[in-house]
């Protein structure tokens, strides 16, 4: 992407470079990785930078719009509609593929949404690691960011802290997950830890008392006044795990997002919005005959995670296959070509996949873009199961000289 500055990497790369950074961050954490880090960061060219930010800017507004939410309304179970929604999640997503536009430029393209968290202490450690060894690179320079929106790294940790923490004292609030240890996510929780204060519980373990949910610390029980909800669903229904409490029922306690976010803006948001950034896509229910080029399209579930269901080579019996009562929950999407955009150390394409990170506390009207990660890919998808036998694949974060 910015030539200059892969150039000076790759020049300087070593497979002990690699080494050296991922131990420094399982250090620093306490933990090990269970997915992969890739070799290198994203080094995005400002005006590609600049056209990200835009978008995903622009997509956030679109999706915060009332008409388009009470659309979105009928994809919220009742069974997940839990009482004092707030007017915007507290956490947004977008997801972008860098392709090559019409005009041969790279450009992004939407290619996820959701209203649901993802690794934000965990980038910050990322972000440190990554620092300290591009600035002691020959051609490189010697201060680095990974964060939007004008914020450094206090900034950021401050933004981070008032949306997670709130108005309370750290050991009030918990990171909620399904057996937190066993998440491949679980170095963002030793991150959030580390960084804030806050503990990831399993909410199993969570007592009920009337309204209030409690936990278990230091041998006593403990009210929990907000929660850092992390739970996706699917993994909920399918683990069969008993709760203290039913999402539709109205507790005494503050979410973070709030859990109908996960369903109301999702892949499911896609049909709503109107973006040149944004694929074409169409809900199976909404389609009156399928198109002549299939090979054009991605069949999706709208709720899933780590591209679960996804079918990149659709057939018509495929669509067939999909019963009445589920097409609502399905659909065709617009194929996205991602750009082998980033050259590795071997001279090899690697296709980048961009996550643009919004926050927004309490006491915030809007949301704020903040901060950043990054999937690289060598494979057809950018899932584990496509990338096993590469390298310079999976997770990193763009950074930008300060």
């Amino acid at each position: 992407m910015r030539s200059d500055l892969r150039h000076a990497f790759n020049a300087a790369f070593t497979p002990e470079l690699y080494r050296d950074v991922v131990r420094d961050v399982e250090k620093r954490l306490g933990c090990t990785f269970e997915f992969r880090v890739a070799e290198t960061p994203v080094f995005l060219p400002d005006d590609l930078r600049a056209r990200i930010e835009r978008a995903a800017r622009e997509v956030v507004a679109q999706l915060s719009e009332p008409r388009r939410i009470a659309a979105m309304e009928s994809d919220l179970p009742a069974r997940y509609a839990t009482p004092r929604r707030d007017r915007l999640p507290g956490v947004a997503i977008v997801d972008f593929a860098i392709v090559r536009d019409e005009n041969g430029e790279l450009a992004p393209k939407v290619v996820e949404l959701q209203g649901f968290p993802s690794l934000f202490g965990l980038t910050v450690v990322e972000a440190d690691a990554w620092a300290a060894r591009l600035a002691s690179m020959p051609g490189m320079p010697n201060s680095w960011s990974a964060y939007f929106s004008g914020l450094d790294r206090d900034a950021f940790l401050d933004l981070f802290r008032r949306s997670v923490v709130g108005r309370h004292r750290p050991e009030e609030v918990v990171l909620l997950d399904l057996d937190p240890p066993r998440q491949k996510t679980a170095p963002d929780f030793d991150a959030t830890r580390l960084l804030l204060g806050v503990e990831a519980i399993c909410p199993t373990t969570l007592v009920r008392e009337s309204r209030r949910l409690l936990r278990r610390r230091e041998g006593k029980l403990v009210p929990v006044r907000r929660v850092y909800h992390r739970v996706v669903f699917d993994e909920l229904e399918k683990s069969g795990a008993k709760l203290p409490y039913r999402y539709d029922e109205d507790l005494d306690v503050e979410w973070f997002p709030h859990p109908a976010w996960y369903f109301l803006w999702s892949k499911s948001s896609l049909p709503h919005l109107d973006h040149p950034s944004v694929p074409r896509t169409v809900r199976l229910s909404e389609m009156r005959e399928a198109p002549d080029r299939l090979e054009r399209y991605v069949l999706k579930p709208f709720h899933s995670f780590a591209g679960g269901g996804v079918n990149v080579e659709p057939t018509r019996r495929d669509l067939d296959a999909i019963p009445a009562d589920r097409r609502s929950a399905w659909c065709l999407q617009e194929k996205v070509e991602y750009a082998p955009a980033l050259v590795a150390a071997d001279g090899g394409g690697v296709k980048v996949e961009v996550r643009t990170m919004f926050l927004r506390p309490d006491d915030e009207k809007e949301l704020v873009l903040a901060t950043n990660l990054c999937r690289l890919s060598r494979g057809k998808m950018h899932g584990v199961d496509f990338n096993k036998d590469f390298t310079w694949v999976g997770g990193s974060l763009a950074m930008w000289p300060r």
